[in-house]
């Protein structure tokens, strides 16, 4: 019984399946996994042009930046654009990249830097594969990021705002060693030393900082203290600071001001 047609156009129908999933099979095993070098090409143009969830879905970072939600992505935005400018102020615009080395699992590309005084110097860039793939980064921090997941950012910017916070008192406290001098051995409050040009005026605000700062002076002007707190507990800092003769404290109190006499541990 004749299958008319069909019959005879099978065959070759089967060998066109054939050969076309032999093509699109060898295509796969063929497509090429991004060298060193086209990773960190590829990371310092997403960070010049913004592009974050791209940079550092290359890097070991990538568990941090694929948890963010939508909005915790916009609270670290400001964050992520001062990163963009630390990375590649000194790099130039088109990427110099002098060569790589690759030992097992982990490679090393050269980059070609310029340093403060415009003159040009080397600086390695550490990447590692995982699955097959090459990222950014190293295996010790990676291990950090992925504890940390998605609260890795955050904790990056707690802690940087705690040394910033602690750096900007001691400001605070040299620019009142200064007002002092020039003015009879009498303090001044904040608005008074920013006038004066001796503190920042960001200290106002808490953009820079994530920090609220108060000075308070005697009504003698002949002592005062300082203290800080955490805009947003948890997510702009932990730790509430105090700044008098005696130094800096500082302390976990749920984003409250530090009391002046703390009680002992």
């Amino acid at each position: 019984m004749s299958l008319g047609p069909y019959q005879s156009r099978r065959p070759s129908i089967l060998l066109a399946l054939v050969i076309c999933l032999s093509v699109l099979s060898t295509g796969f095993a063929q497509t090429p996994t991004r060298s060193p070098s086209e990773v960190v090409r590829e990371f310092y143009k997403a960070m010049r042009e913004k592009r974050f969830r791209d940079a550092f879905g290359i890097s070991i970072y990538k568990p941090a930046i694929d948890g963010l939600s939508k909005q915790e992505y916009q609270d670290l935005l400001p964050d992520f654009e001062k990163m963009a400018v630390a990375v590649t102020e000194k790099l130039p615009e088109n990427l110099e990249l002098t060569g790589e080395q690759i030992s097992g699992d982990t490679a090393t590309v050269f980059l070609t830097m310029v340093d403060a005084e415009g003159k040009k110097k080397f600086e390695p860039a550490t990447l590692i594969k995982v699955n097959n793939i090459w990222i950014l980064g190293s295996r010790e921090d990676q291990e950090l990021v992925n504890k940390a997941g998605k609260q890795f950012f955050f904790d990056a910017r707690i802690n940087a705002h705690h040394n910033d916070v602690q750096d900007m008192l001691t400001r605070i406290s040299l620019a009142q060693v200064i007002y002092s001098q020039q003015n009879a051995g009498r303090f001044a409050d904040l608005p008074t030393l920013i006038a004066a040009g001796l503190v920042p005026k960001d200290i106002e605000g808490t953009a820079t900082t994530g920090y609220r700062f108060r000075v308070a002076v005697a009504a003698d002007r002949k002592s005062w203290h300082a203290a800080a707190e955490p805009a947003e507990y948890g997510r702009t800092g932990r730790l509430s600071f105090f700044l008098d003769a005696g130094g800096v404290r500082s302390g976990d109190v749920a984003g409250k001001p530090l009391p002046r006499s703390p009680a002992k541990n």
